[in-house]
């Protein structure tokens, strides 16, 4: 496409305007072109962040993958299963997906066990053996009475497992675990 343009010329205190015949592109004003030539695409900004953020992202799913992170046994995997069964059998009612119904200051979440002061196994063992407020105790030798559950009480071990269970999930911000119904 020819476009003639007009540009003025001055030559020593005469000026004169001459016309010029110049070769030009011919120019999309949908696509955004600019005066030189470049476009401006109205997604080239996503593209480029997407492109920018795209390997550190997969990077992170990648690390935390649970295929690149498997369990270090099948032991392990087995106490992770059981500490949910015990939890659905005993901790569920209130605590549903680390909730709380009862008191909702108090719920099982990293957050809140850290300000309540219950944020390690030890204090999470002895808050679910010997209970405090709202919430009973279900050892085998909780004191007082009134105190501990009148349901069924928890052996040692089963408290250990269930703290370790707690503990584990309140790290991992409390995701779904599949029971196999035990």
């Amino acid at each position: 496409m020819r476009v003639f343009s007009m540009s003025p010329t001055c030559l020593d205190q005469s000026c004169s305007i001459k016309f010029l015949a110049t070769q030009t592109k011919k120019r999309n004003v949908y696509e955004g072109d600019n005066l030189f030539g470049e476009k401006k695409n109205k997604y080239s900004y996503e593209v480029k962040l997407l492109k920018n953020l795209a390997p550190p992202l997969m990077t992170a799913l990648i690390a935390l993958s649970p295929i690149v992170n498997p369990p270090d046994s099948v032991g392990q995997t087995i106490e992770v299963q059981r500490g949910a069964a015990l939890f659905s059998k005993a901790c569920i009612g209130c605590h549903y997906a680390g909730g709380n119904i009862i008191q909702p200051g108090a719920t099982l979440f990293l957050k809140d066990l850290e300000r309540n002061g219950v944020d390690t196994e030890e204090e999470i063992y002895r808050l679910t053996y010997y209970g405090k407020g709202r919430m009973p105790g279900f050892g085998q030798n909780c004191t007082p009475r009134g105190q501990c559950t009148f349901g069924p009480r928890l052996q040692d071990d089963e408290i250990k497992l269930l703290a370790e269970f707690v503990k584990s999930q309140a790290d991992q911000g409390w995701p779904k675990i599949e029971n196999s119904g035990d």
